[in-house]
């Protein structure tokens, strides 16, 4: 594994989006891996009893997910200092008769710090244009 060269990053470089899909089996999975495995997360009926719209994706399930859009941008699993991101709005993932959601994860270098090789990362994830996260960032290591 190589990280990124902190001589080709800038502030303001946009990151390249990503796509990702989640589907009803992914949460389910997510549960029992782990042990979160409270109803809202697969169960549209228990959902919809406290006021949501339908199962919702676990908030470190789609965290986790922008953890890895960092990963494969910085290069290095090892690279990725820190991650912190805000919940806005729940990720619905529709039943598997209807198909997977699509989150599209983005973002922009935000800033960079010479003296420390590292970047700052602004990072988006949204569905149909509804923003997932409202602020999140990331602090990476560069080579």
């Amino acid at each position: 594994m190589s990280r990124r060269a902190f001589d080709t990053v800038a502030a303001g470089d946009p990151l390249p989006p990503v796509t990702e899909e989640f589907e009803r089996y992914d949460l389910i999975r997510y549960a029992g891996v782990s042990g979160d495995l409270n109803p809202i997360h697969w169960d549209d009926e228990v959902a919809r009893r406290i006021g949501l719209d339908g199962s919702v994706a676990h908030g470190m399930l789609t965290m986790g997910a922008a953890g890895g859009y960092v990963t494969d941008w910085v290069g290095d699993p090892g690279a990725v200092l820190e991650l912190n991101v805000r919940f806005t709005s729940p990720l619905y993932v529709p039943t598997q008769l209807e198909g997977p959601v699509q989150v599209v994860y983005a973002g922009k270098v935000k800033s960079v710090d010479p003296e420390t090789r590292t970047a700052v990362l602004a990072l988006t994830a949204t569905v149909d244009g509804r923003k997932l996260f409202g602020r999140a960032t990331a602090t990476v290591a560069l080579a």
